[in-house]
């Protein structure tokens, strides 16, 4: 298969069976998490292909409209007011279609895990619990649920039962940590399966986040 330009994939040394579609932050690029894979264990990534696209260049207001890699519009420090709604949507149909790739290459969507860091985290969120067929795993790490009300509205059965990760740095600067707790109690409200972490760092991760990720990325994809 040939994969989008705007990726960058990391092949398992034997044949992929299972996926990982992973979304970066803000200003970052497909390259800024590829560091990980190779921590987070063996049994894992011998056989699951990590898939990091690239968000697409859009001018962001919060920076003075500075043109950078963004999944959306950054429009107000205030988390209720921060994300660009139109953006939100668009790359939400950006991770379908990384997500429909892969499933077009043999890996069906039940072996797929969506995941995203800061920006990237919402949107896994967002796209991947609005996914028409059931996902492995939804993966949010130092992010928030940008439109609530959009995921209750949209809710697909398909993945009502999909286990969720999200994990949090309790001395996050950009995100508060309250931010992603109260995101993770808005979708406990709606019955999904959450297991939530937080760790004693700022906006980043640390070795014990990334060991526990691979541990919950083995469970779900086996």
């Amino acid at each position: 298969m040939s994969f989008p330009s705007d990726a960058v994939v990391v092949q398992p040394p034997r044949s992929a069976d299972a996926s990982v579609i992973w979304l970066h932050g803000l200003g970052a690029d497909g390259h800024d998490f590829e560091p990980i894979v190779p921590h987070l264990g063996s049994a894992l990534i011998e056989h699951t292909r990590f898939v990091l696209p690239h968000a697409p260049m859009r001018p962001v207001t919060i920076n003075g409209g500075y043109v950078m890699r963004a999944w959306y519009d950054v429009l107000d420090a205030d988390i209720a007011r921060r994300a660009d709604a139109a953006g939100v949507h668009e790359s939400g149909e950006i991770l379908h279609g990384y997500i429909d790739a892969e499933n077009a290459s043999g890996i069906p969507p039940e072996r797929i895990v969506v995941a995203g860091f800061s920006q990237g985290g919402a949107i896994a969120l967002h796209g991947g619990l609005r996914y028409p067929q059931p996902l492995a795993g939804v993966l949010g790490i130092s992010c928030y649920l940008p439109l609530p009300a959009a995921v209750a509205e949209g809710l697909v059965p398909a993945n009502a039962s999909t286990p969720l990760f999200m994990a949090h740095g309790t001395q996050d600067p950009v995100i508060p940590v309250e931010a992603g707790r109260q995101s993770c109690d808005y979708l406990k409200g709606l019955d999904y399966d959450i297991e939530w972490h937080t760790y004693p760092i700022p906006h980043s991760v640390c070795l014990e986040e990334i060991q526990d990720i691979g541990s919950w990325l083995l469970r779900v994809l086996g």
